[in-house]
């Protein structure tokens, strides 16, 4: 089975790989051409090769552009984190000089962690790395929680320290440390001091971020900050981001713990009030974490110390 496979593989032309990328990020031959740099006939010849390999259409077109079929759809993340992986396995061992390289990093990050970093991680890759490409997906529980399967097909992962982290294979190094709030409506009638007593909280209602359709997720970090107090919110909204949750806290009687600095960030744009947590949280400590097949990866240990050195800037 396994010669049969390598078999498979000598007979494919993998540069297909980095057309059907590029194909299915641009939903459009000439962008890809472009991108690629290559002529617009080549890069259709290459689609249909790619549909007969695949026996299906990949690009359908719909009104004035394209847009994906089912399988091209389901193939999208597959293609990015091979092409990923395979460009990383190929320039390790050698110099990396980030005023020249074209290398992509794919990082997962909350919106949190966009907000807190990524002007600054923008303005570096702008002024050092020009050529350098950015990929940056948000992360997802669903991720994290699978992260020994797919953490080999990413530069790596910006999340707080979690037991399913604890693995032989996974690394991380500590980017900065964030503190919880209470962000409530300026004009809530039943929020008239200035701190929340835990009691205040259990009965309040709640805006929450990555919940479950139903339950309650003790694992996501706000969740574990409310089982350390022993409350059972009353969840009235649930979002997908934090950047979303004081949107749904302005104008009611609801909420919420966020990060402060991006709490701080919004509360004077949303009439918002920033309050102490009670109950002495724990402090939110972001890490990056990456699989140690990179360690030896000299683009890969560049990235890790821009990463550290704008966090100390924080």
């Amino acid at each position: 089975m396994a010669r049969a496979s390598a078999v498979h593989l000598v007979n494919l032309d993998l540069n297909l790989l980095v057309v059907l990328r590029e194909l299915l990020r641009e939903r459009n031959v000439t962008r890809a051409a472009a991108r690629l740099g290559v002529t617009q006939p080549a890069v259709s010849a290459s689609l249909a090769r790619l549909r007969r390999h695949f026996d299906d259409d990949l690009l359908v077109r719909s009104g004035n552009g394209y847009v994906l079929s089912p399988l091209a759809a389901q193939l999208t993340d597959q293609v990015e984190a091979i092409c990923g992986a395979t460009e990383r396995l190929f320039g390790t061992g050698h110099d990396f000089d980030p005023g020249v390289s074209g290398r992509e990093f794919t990082v997962f990050m909350a919106d949190y962690t966009i907000e807190v970093l990524g002007s600054r991680l923008s303005a570096v890759l702008a002024e050092q790395a020009p050529g350098v490409q950015l990929h940056v997906r948000l992360v997802r529980e669903a991720f994290a929680r699978d992260i020994g399967g797919t953490i080999r097909l990413i530069d790596g992962l910006v999340a707080p320290p979690a037991s399913r982290f604890d693995l032989p294979d996974v690394r991380s190094v500590e980017l900065f440390t964030e503190r919880w709030v209470c962000v409530v409506d300026a004009a809530n009638p039943h929020v008239t001091g200035d701190e929340l007593s835990l009691a205040q909280l259990a009965e309040m209602t709640w805006v929450a971020p990555f919940q479950p359709d139903r339950g309650f997720a003790p694992a996501a970090p706000m969740s574990r900050q409310l089982v350390l107090f022993g409350i059972q919110p009353r969840i009235r909204v649930r979002v997908e981001s934090y950047q979303a949750v004081p949107h749904f806290v302005a104008g009611t009687d609801r909420v919420a713990l966020l990060q402060e600095r991006l709490a701080r960030r919004v509360a004077p744009r949303l009439g918002l009030r920033v309050l102490p947590c009670p109950g002495d949280p724990e402090p939110i400590v972001e890490r990056f974490w990456w699989h140690t097949d990179y360690d030896g990866d000299p683009a890969h240990r560049w990235f890790r110390e821009v990463l550290v050195s704008l966090a100390a800037g924080i």
